[in-house]
């Protein structure tokens, strides 16, 4: 069964950092694009980074406003995907999920098709 579980979601300060993981499990992961997303309530799905398949050399691109602040990487060994987001600020607050885009995938902003999910994590950034 094909699953994504993500971690380390939580509450920090405006000009903290936080680290998320999502673990893989029930597929190729290193054949497959990831990204991360994230919601805020009543609002759509945004996305935020993508990481191109690790086969492919694993290349990132960012939305305009993650960019020098967030890093998306992977462990293809240990089918998990991270995104360390530095000098947060309160507009970063939502709630973040993983998300996999099969090998047809191009590994791009805006590209990035998602047919897997993960269940979410909560950041909150207090000013």
């Amino acid at each position: 069964q094909m699953r994504l579980v993500e971690s380390g979601g939580g509450s920090v300060q405006a000009g903290g950092s936080l680290r998320l993981s999502c673990a893989a499990s029930g597929f190729t992961f290193v054949t497959y694009c990831m990204a991360w997303f994230r919601q805020i309530p009543g609002k759509e799905r945004e996305e935020v980074a993508v990481i191109n398949r690790g086969d492919r050399g694993g290349s990132a691109d960012y939305a305009d406003s993650v960019k020098g602040r967030f890093t998306i990487s992977r462990d293809d060994t240990k089918k998990t995907l991270d995104l360390q987001m530095n000098s947060l600020k309160p507009e970063d607050t939502a709630m973040y999920y993983c998300a996999a885009d099969p090998p047809n995938c191009r590994g791009t902003i805006g590209s990035f098709i998602a047919t897997l999910w993960g269940q979410g994590t909560q950041v909150t950034v207090s000013s």
